[in-house]
């Protein structure tokens, strides 16, 4: 990562971003600069431009009205208002407003874009992005506007018109205010938008790929996670790690189920819970498929995330504005903006997290059923009949299952025309986006369920001890909820996992005993 939290700067140049750099900015409020050699590529594409805004020759975007408008060549005179007007009018977002972390992703990948020298905007006009991006200033964007082309418009024009000083934005306290407010008390000042410029600000996929890339940031964590709640759930079960092995993976050479299955070896070393039924009196020949098959499951859904992230690496790696600014200055028309390769993976993530959290509630289900858990009481509960224990705690799993499998239905395969025809297929990108946000949130909530579950079982157990790694993540739960007891209010206990799971606190216990997990 060339910005850290060491030297706190990212440096914005026509080179690609990291993902981390990405996370950086958008999450944790690191600062960013432009290159000079950005502001030189930026400065030398503007020229161009400039050129051909003085020919008498129309040239779309840049004299000319835009979408199904593109045939009117715009008089010199109207072109600055013919940006003030197509930024005002493409804001045209409504609905909840966007979190704070999506919006300063999507503001850094369009300055990104800007930086290659590829759009024709000027200097003065990207520093203001960056400038806003230091102060902490975040544009409000709503939920929906978005058809995914060309690109998200109507999101990025919410940023464009804080660049010219309107609109309403949160500030660095996260308080509403007037754009034009903010930007007075942080000392910028607000651009009047030049031939092109508006066009060049909002006509890019930043919102999807934002969205793409802090999505694979928490799932890289959850599918950790769900390993470790597997991991629980088998030795709770009393179930064998030996289907697991190496040699058996290898038959089947998928490098996610290789990684799953790894770490589930590395958490279940050790365990007295586990040996404690290896002495031959075990008639058992075969666990359910929610206990075998696990690593099978995460492992392809890490391979789903494995394929995200090189097409988000693609993404990140590219321009994307109509028209574009090429290397021996040509300016040209193309299709670069259309989402549908950012949409698909969009959706397959959505696909694999609605499986993963199924499998996750299925062993959740297995360990509170007497007939199916070994020796466990029934529901996990203190005095059965009188305390109901994890019985309802499954019930909110399922739900939100249920849910995510309506949200891996894919947005991607939708597309309404717009623009009197003119755009008339669109990704939906910005919508698939959306949706996983949610079923990222659902599956945190999944497998704190199954975790929360596993940990009381392990500890009825006792006194056999779980493995070390499992161990440990029992321990740092405790520290927030206690361990088995007559029926307590369950919501407050099932929300401090989910706190515990999203912020990666189960991962960095179980990784104290196992080192790095894959």
């Amino acid at each position: 990562m060339r910005g850290n939290r060491d030297n706190e700067v990212v440096t914005i140049g026509p080179d690609p971003l990291s993902f981390e750099e990405v996370v950086g900015v958008a999450r944790h409020g690191l600062p960013v600069r432009l290159s000079d050699d950005a502001v030189a590529a930026m400065a030398a594409a503007r020229t161009r431009v400039d050129e051909l805004a003085e020919s008498p020759v129309p040239a779309y975007g840049v004299s000319t009205g835009f979408g199904a408008l593109a045939t009117r060549h715009i008089d010199p005179s109207l072109r600055a208002r013919l940006q003030r007007s197509l930024v005002r009018s493409h804001a045209a977002g409504s609905g909840p407003e966007v979190e704070v972390e999506v919006t300063r992703a999507m503001m850094l990948l369009r300055l990104h874009t800007l930086a290659t020298g590829h759009t024709g905007v000027r200097p003065k006009t990207a520093r203001v992005l960056q400038d806003l991006l230091n102060a902490r200033i975040t544009p409000v964007v709503h939920e929906y506007g978005s058809l995914g082309c060309s690109g998200d418009l109507a999101p990025l024009s919410h940023v464009a018109l804080t660049i010219m000083g309107e609109g309403v934005v949160r500030d660095a306290a996260g308080e509403r205010a007037d754009a034009a407010e903010a930007l007075k008390r942080a000392g910028i000042e607000p651009v009047e938008l030049a031939a092109k410029e508006g066009l060049a600000l909002i006509n890019g996929t930043d919102g999807m790929l934002g969205m793409l890339i802090l999505a694979m940031d928490d799932l890289a964590r959850l599918f950790k996670a769900a390993d470790i709640g597997a991991a629980m759930s088998v030795e709770a079960l009393l179930g064998t790690d030996r289907v697991f092995a190496a040699d058996l993976q290898g038959l089947r050479p998928h490098p996610g189920q290789a990684a799953s299955a790894a770490n589930l070896r590395a958490l279940l070393a050790g365990s007295q819970i586990m040996e404690s039924h290896r002495d031959g009196t075990c008639t058992r020949v075969q666990d359910a498929y929610s206990l075998r098959c696990a690593p099978q499951v995460a492992g392809a859904a890490r391979d789903t995330l494995a394929h995200a992230a090189s097409v988000a690496g693609r993404e990140l790696a590219s321009a994307i504005d109509n028209p574009v600014v090429l290397a021996d200055g040509r300016v040209e028309s193309n299709g670069n903006f259309h989402g549908a390769p950012v949409g698909y993976v969009l959706d397959f993530l959505a696909i694999a997290a609605a499986d993963l959290a199924s499998i996750s509630e299925r062993r959740t289900d297995r360990m509170l059923d007497v007939s199916r858990n070994h020796g466990l009481p029934a529901f996990l509960a203190d005095d059965p009949g009188v305390d109901s224990g994890h019985m309802i705690a499954q019930y909110t799993q399922a739900a939100v299952v249920s849910e995510l499998k309506r949200l891996a239905v894919p947005a991607s395969v939708d597309s309404i025309p717009s623009s009197a025809m003119q755009e008339d297929h669109v990704s939906m990108g910005w919508s698939a986006a959306r949706k996983l946000r949610r079923s990222v949130d659902g599956l945190t909530r999944v497998l704190a369920v199954e975790i929360l579950t596993a940990a009381r079982a392990l500890d009825l157990r006792g006194p056999l001890r779980p493995a070390p790694a499992t161990a440990a993540v029992v321990d740092a739960l405790r520290q927030a909820v206690p361990g088995p007891g007559p029926d307590r209010f369950l919501a407050p206990e099932i929300e401090a996992t989910v706190r515990l799971v999203a912020a990666g606190a189960v991962v960095a216990a179980a990784e104290t005993v196992t080192g790095p997990l894959a």
